[in-house]
């Protein structure tokens, strides 16, 4: 029995395995959200749309790292690594933070010593090259390669991404610690910057001319795709998917910051020096 998913060498099979490992994970995410949520009492669980991102994002981490996803990525196809990157990185992290309870949120404000670390280690400069150097470090294929034949190293490489996902995607989706300063423009901009790793990397497994992670080029084959289409399917997944997740973030986030601007440029009309529309019927005077 293996505790966590890792590069066995061995031809796939379908038979089903356990890895007790990502149960406990998985069961410490769910217990502490129902603890968090019982603890915030009933409004906050009336709040359905913040349990249901909570449930899905651990739902989705446990799709991601149990068999047979983890086990597939672990160490038969890059394309499967990349779908566990693209879950645990850019899916997961948004959902996890949004099904915070509100009051746990807001009890960072009652906590100095808490909000401090948690402002410091949140900050958009530190999730930004955190995430960004992150991404590059885990796809170099020397890295991937070491990490994957082992339970451990493979156990580090996806926490990473889930831990530095979480850090960058914080000061998009939590609005507390609160930062005057970084408002939905600057969230884009920062967004797009986030891209741009996930972007390089992605273009170099797309049109790389030969397999680069050895961990799935020797891997016992699975019939229907070889290593160099799997990976192009890899860099293809990271590219596109990656891009639509992104974009449609800064999407989200453009649109709610017209909504909060268009009530204030109303507001405008009819101050002093600003220009009124005459009235029906009514003509200004040449």
């Amino acid at each position: 029995m293996q505790w966590w998913c890792s590069a066995q060498g061995v031809a796939w099979s379908w038979t089903w395995r356990p890895y007790v490992g990502v149960w406990l994970i998985v069961l410490v995410m769910a217990g502490w959200y129902w603890w968090a949520y019982r603890r915030a009492g009933e409004p906050a669980r009336g709040d359905r749309r913040r349990v249901a991102a909570a449930s899905a994002g651990v739902l989705l981490t446990w799709i991601a790292f149990d068999w047979p996803v983890g086990a597939l990525g672990a160490g038969y196809l890059a394309s499967v690594h990349m779908v566990q990157f693209l879950l645990v990185a850019m899916i997961v992290p948004p959902l996890l933070l949004f099904g915070l309870p509100r009051p746990t949120l807001e009890g960072l404000t009652r906590r100095p010593a808490l909000e401090r670390t948690v402002r410091a280690i949140t900050q958009p400069i530190v999730g930004l090259v955190a995430f960004d150097i992150i991404v590059v470090t885990t796809h170099v294929p020397a890295v991937v390669d070491a990490l994957m034949s082992s339970q451990l190293g493979s156990f580090a490489l996806e926490m990473a991404w889930l831990v530095s996902g979480i850090a960058f995607w914080w000061p998009v989706v939590c609005d507390i610690p609160i930062r005057p300063r970084f408002g939905r423009p600057m969230k884009m901009g920062y967004l797009f910057l986030g891209t741009l790793a996930h972007t390089g990397v992605a273009t170099y497994l797309l049109y790389a001319t030969f397999p680069v992670y050895r961990t799935y080029e020797l891997a016992p084959p699975i019939p229907g795709i070889s290593a160099l289409g799997d990976q192009e399917v890899a860099g293809g997944l990271m590219l596109l998917v990656g891009t639509v997740i992104v974009l449609g973030s800064i999407s989200v986030l453009f649109f709610r910051w017209q909504q909060e601007v268009a009530p204030e440029s109303d507001a405008t009309i009819g101050a002093p020096g600003r220009f009124e529309a005459p009235a029906p019927g009514v003509q200004r005077d040449a």
